[in-house]
């Protein structure tokens, strides 16, 4: 934060610009939560929101296709470039730009619906959730009217700009209507979503992801005013990312070694590794499964998990990608002594 932000705080008060000064005042919470002072953070949003913050016409038990969704303070890590990003359509909407409806796109596990429960934490806003299970219908035609009435639902919110709509795995109502297999089914779900987004108004906040991204209607991606790729991970991101991750589930396991250089070696390592919600999967369960008599078995798990060989690695290869002897004894489980000697012999 700068000092530049406090001045125009005082400055908008003087000049009693209200909407300037909540502004100005967002944008100082924004920073705070940025760098993880999430409690200030918090106080400044409680502060600047309004004794009743989010009056609905009607009950949550009165949603029959939408879902509320819960969620912690707990930050998530991502490259910079979706981070850009992310923090853009922030912006966006707090700035009332009338920039509402975006796609996030990419492989499952890259923190898509995570991103968009991190954005609804930032702007304090409710998280609703659609369920598709619901909506999906056999009946010939029903799918489509399911759809019609998820968003006359939206369109019951009383204070829009308290919400955000997330359609998690977009893809299970609306695919490519000309390679659909049930081309005049999944063409009507298809036009009725796109019937529901165009009457959509720019208040809702919809967010929409998808795994499927080419498997999409053209006419569906124009209507949305933003798409954010997920797939842009390089290899030091995943590595930064799950080194991360390591350290909050360290955190649970207290008998457990941390061995940060081995842990990092491991990975530069692996020919390729899988994205945060895999990658998050199986840093877990090498920490449960793993022998609470050996602080390090953890470590060995995960190198087998991402090794190519699967355990068949001879000693002189593992030597061969900077593995030292009492590196390898952890990975193996072989004495340093062994080791020594059978690398000896290989020579």
């Amino acid at each position: 934060m700068k000092k530049k932000n406090v001045l125009n705080l005082i400055k908008y008060h003087a000049e009693k610009n209200e909407a300037a000064f909540r502004q100005e005042a967002y944008a100082i919470a924004k920073y705070f939560d940025i760098v993880q002072d999430y409690s200030l953070s918090q106080y400044i949003m409680a502060l600047l929101s309004d004794a009743n913050t989010f009056c609905p016409q009607f009950q949550q038990e009165d949603c029959q296709f939408l879902k509320k969704v819960e969620f912690g303070n707990e930050s998530i890590s991502l490259p910079d470039t979706i981070k850009d990003s992310i923090l853009g359509i922030i912006n966006a909407i707090g700035h009332n730009a009338g920039v509402s409806k975006f796609l996030f796109e990419g492989p499952p596990g890259t923190g898509k619906t995570e991103a968009a429960k991190q954005i609804a934490r930032i702007l304090e806003r409710d998280l609703y959730i659609v369920d598709f299970d619901l909506i999906i219908d056999s009946k010939l035609g029903q799918t489509s009217k399911n759809i019609a009435e998820l968003f006359n639902e939206l369109h019951k919110f009383q204070q829009p700009q308290k919400v955000i709509i997330l359609f998690d795995e977009l893809d299970a109502i609306a695919i490519d209507r000309i390679n659909s297999n049930d081309l005049r089914e999944m063409g009507r779900a298809t036009s009725s979503v796109l019937k529901g987004l165009d009457g959509l108004s720019n208040e809702i906040v919809l967010i929409a992801t998808t795994n499927l991204y080419k498997s999409f209607d053209k006419a569906l991606t124009r209507r949305f005013d933003a798409i954010v790729d997920f797939s842009g991970y390089n290899k030091k991101d995943l590595i930064e990312i799950a080194e991360i991750i390591l350290n909050k589930l360290l955190i649970k396991f207290k008998l457990t070694g941390r061995n940060v250089v081995l842990f990092r070696k491991i990975l530069n390592n692996a020919e390729k590794l899988p994205y945060p919600g895999e990658l998050k999967n199986l840093l877990k369960t090498s920490l449960a499964f793993s022998d609470h008599s050996n602080q390090y078995d953890y470590l060995k798990r995960i190198y087998i998990s991402l090794s190519k060989e699967k355990g068949n690695e001879d000693l002189k290869n593992i030597q061969k990608k900077g593995f030292t002897v009492r590196e390898i004894e952890i990975l193996t489980g072989i004495s340093k002594s062994q080791i020594s000697r059978k690398i000896k012999e290989m020579i």
